[in-house]
């Protein structure tokens, strides 16, 4: 398939992201521990906010899991409105990721950078090979991951691919796999189709389904008018979540108050980008991302989409970034289905996220 349009572009590196996830969770933990350290060959352009911040946690380093665009508003609205620097940092430095980047929690165990947006299943396979990595919140409380169908023969449960066509991208087989041991289903009943990233197969009935996020090639094609449903892995079987917060140990032993100024300042931005998806677009697409071909008009519908999977009945209770212990064991439970066996005393500790909230209830 030809790439024809911008829109066509970011669809394009939407699944790229998904390539670049998936070698992480295969390589972080030997690029992380094996020979010398790495400096990262990704985009390291900063945002810097001048500062005054009495409680003086000099700068903080953030890094973030992909490129410049909206899916990281809220730390767009928690820099340029001084919410960090208000928590008592002096500059902030967003590092933006990509597939040349390296690893973000390789970024983390060389000290580049003090928080990195990860997932799971790629910090739990650090971890799994002895990085001293942690997880202390998680921004979606469900994984991006979705099986998107055209509107008029929708897709909404997972026994309906049975006699189906599922476009399944190479990069992407580890979780396909994972989702169907999960949910039981006879892949047997299923054609699984090879294909590429552009989701115009999907629109022409060469396939039923596609594989996706909910949060991008959905709206490609919603933008060149077509209508589509979408079914999310993690309403069905596959309970993960992402856009997680990865920080070394030591951090969390040596400074809790500088972890938890730090997620002070990203609530603030979060509550505002969900309270308006426009203001963190219009940030992506006009100053952080400037240059990478986003628009205002896709990226609100991009955070409109982030909005569902930050937002549920359990952080409304207990506030953003926060993971029950059910939802914990349900990740441990489905990351064994992926094939990494490892404990939740492993992987988080969200003693620091829950002090934030005992500590400043109204930001709930």
């Amino acid at each position: 398939m030809t790439r024809s349009t911008d829109s066509d572009d970011r669809a394009f590196a939407a699944t790229d992201r998904r390539l670049f996830l998936r070698r992480g969770l295969q390589l972080g933990g030997a690029v992380l521990l094996g020979g010398p350290l790495l400096a990262a060959c990704g985009d390291s352009d900063s945002s810097s906010s001048a500062s005054s911040g009495s409680k003086g946690f000099g700068e903080l380093t953030l890094r973030l899991s992909w490129i410049k665009n909206v899916e990281f508003a809220g730390s767009y609205i928690a820099d340029s409105k001084g919410y960090y620097t208000a928590e008592g940092f002096s500059k902030v430095t967003l590092i933006g990721g990509g597939p040349s980047a390296t690893p973000m929690e390789t970024d983390v165990v060389t000290k580049k950078a003090l928080v990195a947006i990860s997932a799971p299943d790629i910090t739990g396979a650090a971890v799994a090979k002895g990085a001293p990595l942690k997880i202390i919140g998680a921004q979606y409380q469900k994984n991006p991951f979705c099986i998107m169908s055209m509107a008029k023969a929708p897709i909404t449960k997972p026994e309906d691919m049975y006699g189906k066509k599922i476009g399944v991208q190479a990069g992407n087989e580890s979780v396909w796999a994972a989702y169907i041991k999960a949910t039981g289903l006879d892949e047997s009943k299923i054609t699984k189709v090879p294909v590429q990233f552009d989701p115009l197969p999907l629109t022409q009935g060469t396939v039923d389904g596609w594989f996706s996020f909910v949060t991008n090639e959905p709206n490609t094609l919603r933008l060149k008018g077509f209508k589509v449903s979408t079914m999310l892995l993690a309403d069905t079987g596959y309970p993960l979540v992402s856009e997680t917060y990865c920080v070394r140990q030591d951090t969390i032993d040596k400074h809790r108050d500088l972890l938890k100024a730090f997620l002070r300042a990203e609530i603030k931005g979060w509550k505002a980008s969900i309270a308006d998806p426009a203001l963190g677009a219009k940030l992506a697409a006009e100053t952080y991302g400037k240059g990478l071909g986003l628009t205002t008009e896709e990226q609100t519908l991009e955070a409109a989409d982030e909005n569902k999977l930050l937002v549920t009945a359990d952080t409304k209770k207990n506030g953003l970034f926060t993971i029950t212990p059910a939802l914990v064991e349900e990740n441990i439970k489905t990351l064994k289905y992926g094939g990494l066996d490892i404990t939740a005393d492993k992987l988080f500790d969200l003693s620091i996220i829950e002090e934030v909230y005992k500590e400043n209830p109204s930001l709930i």
